[in-house]
């Protein structure tokens, strides 16, 4: 099931670079809810009570200096610009307004996500998340930003330390925050704390496929076979006609044979095999043959011309 690390660049990008995916449909991911990126999140929130201003007498908001107008609408011309796959253009346009303006961390961290998210590169994009932390420690959403450029270095211990501040601190965007740091805790093969973030991750998006099949996996590995089961049955359920993954009918279907569930795991196998879409991986085909082909000959009279063929590598 592919994934993209954060929000990424539309698919019909004109200039090189970025982390779009080219695969087919599949359980969506939750994407970073708006707000979280782009020059253009502060007006997409809708409206909010009012609220006393950090330090009113500078117009600063968690430490981060206010955004000239001009300097506003010359961000919203950079996030035009990623949007619209021109990220030469946008790479220009924020290289100028950091030299222009390397006190205004909004622009250091607009700077940041051109490289990191739209540029692919997070390696030079950290720098400029921290110059931009140094300027306004407080703001949490370049704080987050920073710790998704850790882990996407394989920093993950790093990462989950900005995680847990984050949460400690109640930052609003609850469903980024488990999902990001379930994935940097199993890369440090801290399963069980893993399988909790996911947990709290379906609190925040309950009817999502692609939630359910990462505790799934989680719950595998922590031997918890039967919660596993249940997960990929519910993910499925979710799914109707087309829509079914056979990536997710493949994964049941083991967990189904690991069980002595030799008829539940065929059947999988089988509707897997005819769930395969174009552009779905060969190895994913492949994989669903051999494992059908593994299973222990159906008792007489319950198998299919369709289930010999595959047997037989047809």
């Amino acid at each position: 099931m592919t994934k993209d690390d954060d929000k990424v660049p539309p698919p019909e990008r004109t200039e090189p670079r970025g982390d779009g995916d080219a695969g087919t449909v599949r359980p969506r991911e939750p994407e970073l809810p708006p707000g979280v990126t782009g020059a253009s999140a502060e007006g997409a929130r809708g409206p909010v009570a009012p609220r006393k201003p950090t330090r009113p007498a500078t117009g600063e908001r968690n430490g981060r200096e206010p955004c000239p107008p001009e300097v506003a609408e010359q961000l919203r011309e950079l996030d035009h610009l990623r949007r619209t796959g021109r990220y030469a253009s946008a790479l220009a346009l924020a290289q100028s307004l950091a030299a222009a303006h390397p006190r205004l961390a909004r622009v250091l961290m607009e700077v940041a996500m051109t490289v990191g998210i739209w540029g692919g590169a997070p390696a030079e994009a950290l720098p400029w998340f921290e110059k931009a932390l140094e300027l306004a420690p407080g703001h949490r959403t370049t704080r987050l930003h920073r710790a998704l450029c850790l882990a996407r270095l394989g920093r993950h211990g790093e990462a989950v330390a900005e995680f847990d501040a984050l949460v400690d601190g109640g930052y609003r965007k609850a469903l980024v925050l488990h999902m990001k740091r379930a994935e940097s805790l199993e890369a440090l093969g801290r399963h069980e704390e893993a399988e909790r973030d996911w947990t709290l991750a379906l609190a925040e998006d309950a009817d999502n496929p692609w939630l359910l099949q990462q505790r799934a996996t989680a719950r595998t590995r922590l031997g918890r076979r039967d919660e596993a089961l249940q997960d990929l049955t519910e993910a499925l359920a979710l799914q109707q006609g087309d829509g079914v993954d056979p990536e997710l009918l493949h994964e049941r279907g083991l967990l189904r044979a690991q069980s002595g569930d030799s008829e539940g795991a065929r059947a999988d196998f089988q509707a897997g095999l005819a769930a395969l879409r174009r552009g779905d991986p060969p190895a994913l085909a492949e994989a669903l043959r051999s494992a059908l082909q593994t299973l222990p000959r159906p008792r007489e009279g319950h198998g299919s011309g369709a289930e010999e063929t595959e047997r037989r590598g047809g």
